[in-house]
This record gives C-alpha cells, structure tokens and sequence, in this order.
C-alpha cells in the first residue's frame, strides 16, 4: 500500500504526459499511468472518466473561461471584438503553460482519436460562444459564424504557438491571426 501524497490529479495528468510521449497514447493504459503517478486504478477513474479524459478534462472550464471572457466585452463592442476580448483573456491564460501545451499539442496530433475527440471540445466552445452572442444580442447568422471564427482564429493561434519555440505570446499570434481575418474581409482596394 502506497502512502497517500496530496495532488494525484496533476500526478496522473504528468504521468500520462510522460508516458504518452515516451510510448505513444495507443500503448499507455490506465495501469500505467496509475502505476507511474503511484496510485491505484481506482485513484486513476475517481479523477478521471478515461485516459483521453486526462488531455481533456478542464475542457468545461475553458469552454466557460471563454464565455465569461465574452460577457465581460463592453456592450457596445462588434460581435467580432468581443470575441476578440474573449480570445485575449483565454490567451493570456495560457502564459506560463507553454512548455505543457507543447506536450499535449505533440501527443494530440499523433493520434486521430485524439484529434478528433480536440475537434469536439472546440465545437462545444463555438456552440457556447454563439449562445452567449445572441444573449447579447447577436442575430444569426451572425452570432453562430462569429463564433465559430473565435474557435478558428484560437486554433490557428494556438497551433502555432505550440509548435514555435516559445518566442511568441499566444495573445500576439492571436491578435495577428484577427488582423489577418480583417484584411481577408476588407473590400479590394480599401
């Protein structure tokens, strides 16, 4: 019986990001990641519903951090700057957690269950994020392809970003991403 250590979540998150890494998500089961974090596999499911749960499980707390990042926009702004206001606050989230991404954006693009499982987290940020467009307000078809343009331009970012060095702050490759959506729409020649 192994002595009881406080934080087995974030133990068992590390773990599976080392094993992940070292052997391959496909290859990892939940005893070892269970055994690597020292707990049991009972441990294991009281944190977390599968293996894929532990690259996913604050996936509820983004998707609210966006939407209360939308509120928090001023009542005057556009539907697009107030995603804009949504996107630099989850950025700036992301500050100190570059090295941790990396990680988790390496082990995520090398399995296509993964992939897809990233694709239905972002659907359910869009889906949120339209919602909490028309309470403010926004009609469709505007407020479901502002939305879904805040999850594309966060993407974009993102991937970026956890693929670059580090150099670059998430928030700047956001805002870059944004200008480049502006002169996409721009008229010709204005």
């Amino acid at each position: 019986m192994t002595r009881w250590e406080p934080n087995a979540g974030g133990r068992l998150e590390e773990a599976a990001l080392e094993l992940f890494g070292e052997h391959g998500y496909d290859q990892t089961t939940i005893e070892d990641i269970a055994t690597r974090a020292g707990v049991t596999k009972r441990t294991f499911f009281r944190h977390y519903a599968d293996k894929r749960e532990v690259l996913f499980g604050g996936g509820d707390a983004f998707q609210r951090f966006f939407v209360e990042s939308l509120a928090a926009a001023p009542a005057a702004a556009t539907p697009l700057e107030a995603v804009a206001v949504a996107l630099d606050a989850v950025a700036g989230a992301f500050a100190d957690r570059h090295e941790h991404s990396a990680r988790r954006h390496r082990i995520i693009a090398a399995s296509a269950e993964l992939r897809e499982r990233e694709l239905v987290k972002l659907a359910a940020v869009a889906t949120a994020l339209a919602a909490a467009l028309r309470e403010r307000g926004v009609p469709e078809p505007v407020a479901g392809l502002t939305a879904e343009t805040a999850v594309v331009v966060f993407r974009s970012a993102y991937d970026r970003w956890a693929t670059a060095d580090g150099d670059e702050a998430l928030p700047a490759l956001i805002r870059e991403a944004l200008t480049a959506l502006q002169a996409l729409t721009a008229a010709p020649g204005s």
